[in-house]
C-alpha cells in the first residue's frame, strides 16, 4: 500500500510539472505570435520596397513615404524585429533595418527602427508609422524626398536642394576623392556618399545630435579608419548653411 501510495504521489508530482511546464513553455504567448506575424509583415514590405511596388507596400501599412525613398538605388533592404510591444489591436516593433546602397555598400547599414502597427478588420498586422529608434539618427528620407545625383566617384542625395545644387556637391566630391588618394593610397573604396540635408538641423538629425553641435562646420565624415573591406561606404554629410 505505502509503495502505491508513493506512486501515486509521483504520478502526481510528474501531472504537475508537466502541466507547468505546457503552461510555462509550451506554448508560444501573444507577444511571440505577434513578433512572428509582424516579421512576416516587414518581409514582405522590404520585399516590396525594393520592387519598387507601391501597391504592395500599401498592403501592408502606410506607403506615404515610398517617394521620399523610391529615388535612392537600393541593392538590399530588410528589417529584423528584436522586439514587440503589444497593447490590444496595436502594437510596437523594434527593429533592426538594414540596407545598402547599389554600388557603394559592400555591407548593410544598419539602424535602429520604430514602427506603430494596427490590426486590420482581418486581424492582420500593418504599418501605421515607421521612425527612428530613441537616440538613434534619422536617415535621409526621414527628412522628404531624396534626390539623387551620380558623380565620378559619388552619389549625391539630397532633400530639399535643386539638381544644380547637388551636382556642385558631387563636383566637390569628385575632385576631393582622387587627391584623399593621392595623400593617403587607394587602400579604400575611394567612392563615397554625399548627404545633402536641408539645414543644419537636418544634419543634426541625421548625426543623432543636437544641431548646434555643428554650427559653422562644413561636412561630418561618418566613416572609420582601418574598416573592413566588406562595410558600408563612408557617407559625408554636408551642412548646406556652410556654403
Amino acid at each position: 500500500m505505502a509503495g502505491r501510495r508513493a506512486s501515486k504521489h509521483g504520478v502526481v508530482v510528474l501531472c504537475l510539472l508537466l502541466t507547468s511546464l505546457v503552461a510555462c513553455g509550451g506554448r508560444p504567448t501573444a507577444t511571440d505570435t505577434a513578433k512572428a506575424d509582424v516579421q512576416r509583415v516587414l518581409d514582405r514590405r522590404a520585399t516590396a520596397v525594393l520592387d519598387r511596388d507601391k501597391a504592395a507596400i500599401a498592403e501592408t501599412g502606410t506607403a506615404s513615404w515610398f517617394e521620399d525613398v523610391s529615388a535612392v538605388p537600393l541593392a538590399s533592404w530588410s528589417y529584423q524585429v528584436t522586439g514587440v510591444h503589444r497593447s490590444g489591436s496595436t502594437a510596437t516593433a523594434d527593429a533592426e533595418l538594414r540596407y545598402q546602397v547599389q554600388g557603394y555598400d559592400s555591407a548593410p547599414v544598419t539602424v535602429a527602427r520604430t514602427l506603430d502597427l494596427s490590426l486590420d478588420a482581418s486581424g492582420q498586422w500593418y504599418v501605421v508609422a515607421e521612425k527612428p529608434a530613441r537616440k538613434a539618427p534619422q536617415q535621409l528620407w526621414d527628412q522628404g524626398e531624396v534626390t539623387v545625383v551620380r558623380g565620378r566617384h559619388s552619389l549625391v542625395l539630397g532633400v530639399g536642394h535643386s539638381g544644380e545644387k547637388l551636382h556642385s556637391f558631387a563636383d566637390l566630391a569628385d575632385h576631393a576623392v582622387p587627391a584623399v588618394s593621392d595623400a593617403w593610397g587607394t587602400g579604400w573604396s575611394r567612392h563615397v556618399v554625399v548627404l545633402v540635408p536641408r539645414s543644419v538641423q537636418g544634419m543634426g538629425g541625421l548625426l543623432g545630435s543636437p544641431a548646434s553641435s555643428y554650427r559653422g562646420i562644413a561636412a561630418v565624415t561618418t566613416g572609420e579608419t582601418g574598416a573592413p573591406a566588406q562595410a558600408p561606404a563612408d557617407r559625408i554629410i554636408v551642412n548646406p548653411d556652410a556654403y
